[in-house]
């Protein structure tokens, strides 16, 4: 008879060692998924049951009720619905925006090389600035902008051949990945006075716009090591019988890419998702998302969990949904980004 204890590979883990294992995974999953039993069974609850004290399993230490859920679907359902779209609306569209303007130059980073002269990029700076200057001096701005480029374009040709020092790929992708080294806060009031001057504060535009801009670097840098891990091979032989970069990328790269597309798409959303700063400043009523509603529970009494929790709990679940749905290909584009070369 076949010892079922018996290693049946040298590869194989011996009992007590998967013994073990079960046991460390069962403990991790319970520390992983206890909060959100707790947010689901702290919506249950009345403020009375809250305040009153742990209790754990409903209709045996507190009989579970859906009032929460009837105030904030019923009593307030616009205060719920509303930075619900909107969280959705720019979530989504922020994160889909930032996947193909970072992924579409992650690949250009990868497949052609890029000479910027630093000289000519100082130059550029600082006609940037004089536009600026001549537009807070009360110049017309298309005037002041036409100025500047004017100016740019004639000093191009006179002095910018004399500049040779220039940049590489990998210092363009180091620049754009620095860019999420400050801290939002740093930005955020020049950010606020942009908008404001552009008559934009408290729209979704302004905040797609910012989580692009945001999110863009991330893209960059997690599709440019996915992309790297494509078989140059396979864009040569479409070269070979004639087909254009635009047509390679297209048909061959992105169909290759999807796992780590995908993958990318997730973490931005989630990034998105949870946005909290940038919203707080360049929002109020209108463009509001559920990080901002969340928060607003800490009333003068003290924080609302039993109301957080429902919210909580809505918020997070697409996000989970869409996770769990596309697993495979999350995990195909961590494995492949992370053992590449």
């Amino acid at each position: 008879m076949r010892n079922p204890l018996r290693r049946r590979s040298p590869l194989d883990l011996s009992a007590e060692a998967k013994l073990a294992s079960y046991v460390l995974l069962i403990g991790w999953t319970i520390v992983v998924l206890f909060p959100l039993y707790w947010l689901a069974v702290t919506s249950l609850k009345l403020p009375i049951q809250v305040n009153g004290g742990p209790v754990y399993v409903p209709f045996l230490d507190f009989q579970p009720t859906l009032e929460n859920w009837r105030y904030i679907f019923v009593d307030h359902r616009s205060d719920t619905v509303r930075p619900y779209v909107n969280t959705v609306v720019v979530g989504l569209t922020s994160a889909v925006l930032a996947l193909a303007l970072g992924s579409s130059a992650a690949y250009a980073l990868v497949r052609f090389q890029y000479r910027p002269r630093i000289g000519v990029i100082g130059l550029f700076v600082g006609c940037v600035l004089f536009a600026a200057i001549a537009t807070a001096l009360g110049a017309p701005w298309p005037v002041a902008v036409a100025g500047a480029l004017a100016v740019f374009v004639i000093l191009v040709q006179t002095i910018g051949r004399r500049f040779h020092r220039s940049l590489a790929n990998g210092d363009i992708a180091f620049w754009l990945i620095s860019q999420r080294m400050l801290p939002p806060v740093a930005v955020v009031i020049p950010v606020y006075v942009l908008f404001q001057r552009l008559g934009l504060l408290d729209t979704q535009l302004a905040l797609i716009v910012t989580y692009v801009a945001t999110n863009l670097p991330i893209v960059v840098w997690l599709m440019r090591d996915y992309f790297l891990t494509v078989p140059i091979e396979l864009e040569e032989s479409a070269a070979v019988d004639g087909a254009s970069p635009y047509r390679i990328f297209r048909s061959i790269v992105l169909p290759v890419a999807v796992p780590g597309l995908v993958a990318t798409f997730l973490f931005v959303l989630v990034f998105a998702w949870n946005e909290y700063l940038l919203a707080l400043f360049l929002s109020s009523a209108h463009a509001q998302t559920l990080p901002i509603t969340v928060a607003a529970q800490n009333a003068t009494r003290g924080p609302q969990w039993w109301y957080m929790s429902v919210l909580i709990l809505i918020m997070i679940l697409p996000v989970i949904v869409m996770a769990i749905v596309l697993e495979r290909y999350i995990s195909r584009g961590i494995l492949v980004g992370a053992v590449k070369g």
